[in-house]
């Protein structure tokens, strides 16, 4: 992609956000209305973007792109996985403290972040293998996820792993997979809910960043280190491998930007449910998030993607 396009392109995410923490600001934004905003977006609005992806007919992937997706996805995940007990241990950073790391090392905010931006700035074949992360993520997270952080102290429940977004991704694929059309009416519903997405998710994210002391995430160093290496070397060095296999770059692209996302939210949201500590979480989510507009945009135009 031309760097001209991505800079163009995550500006307008970034003036999205401004709104979302000028709203905040001003108390437009309250917390009730975000917190009722957020369920909108997450059970709503993302999936119906998420299945939006297959009926606006603009994707031409094969079967076997699918395939490949899903391959390339669930080793990136095992991947990851194993960085998160490895990355802690290389960091400066106390025995109790290294599940937290390990969370975010895992589970980078693909969803609710990465949906909107990878629409925004990516080609339409790439976003198969959006889905594809999304849907790994939920089932990882409410299995592994949970594990990792209760140390066995929270049952794993299905009813969890089949979220909303879940199941849309789910069914998106198997519409994908069987080229099945729906009646004209229900697409066009789905993907005007759908088109609903970037603006209220970014403005969200936004209201979420002005609620935050970002100086005291700057202030971890430990941060600073997990930075550059969760989300400038592992994009790196994942992009160098696809390529050196020949993978289609619509998919190189959509990898690379689902590994170069900022730490997502449901760790900190499961922390919070089961009484953790939750200031670790709190900085790497706002720090990883504010920065990630620079190295995504500065990482694709340095690699050309």
């Amino acid at each position: 992609m031309h760097t001209l396009v991505i800079l163009q392109q995550m500006a307008v995410i970034a003036i999205l956000v401004l709104i979302g923490f000028y709203l905040q600001k001003k108390e437009i934004l309250e917390e009730q209305t975000e917190k009722k905003l957020s369920a909108i977006v997450m059970d709503i609005v993302n999936p119906a973007l998420i299945m939006s992806c297959v009926l606006t007919g603009d994707l031409t992937a094969t079967h076997q792109d699918l395939i490949h997706a899903i391959g390339i996805g669930v080793l990136l995940y095992a991947v990851f996985c194993l960085l998160g007990i490895l990355i802690p241990k290389i960091l400066p950073i106390k025995k109790e403290d290294r599940k937290f790391y390990h969370l975010m090392t895992v589970y980078t905010n693909v969803g609710f972040i990465g949906i909107p931006v990878a629409k925004a700035v990516l080609p339409e074949n790439a976003m198969l293998c959006v889905i594809v992360c999304n849907v790994l993520y939920c089932l990882l997270f409410y299995t592994h996820g949970i594990m990792v952080l209760a140390e066995g102290r929270e049952k794993i429940r299905l009813k969890k792993i089949l979220s909303p977004g879940t199941v849309m991704a789910i069914l998106t694929l198997l519409l994908f997979w069987f080229d099945i059309s729906l009646p004209e009416i229900v697409a066009n519903s789905v993907i005007y809910i759908g088109n609903a997405t970037v603006f209220l998710s970014m403005s969200l994210l936004g209201a979420s960043i002005a609620k935050t002391s970002i100086r005291e995430g700057i202030k971890d160093k430990s941060i600073w280190l997990y930075l550059l290496i969760r989300m400038v070397a592992v994009p790196v060095v994942l992009v160098l491998i696809l390529r050196t296999l020949n993978v289609a770059s619509e998919m190189v692209q959509a990898f690379f930007l689902m590994a170069a996302m900022p730490v997502g939210n449901l760790p900190l949201i499961q922390a919070e449910k089961i009484g953790e500590k939750t200031e670790i979480l709190s900085r790497g989510i706002v720090v990883t998030t504010v920065l990630c507009f620079f190295t995504i945009t500065g990482l694709m135009a340095v690699l050309k993607l």
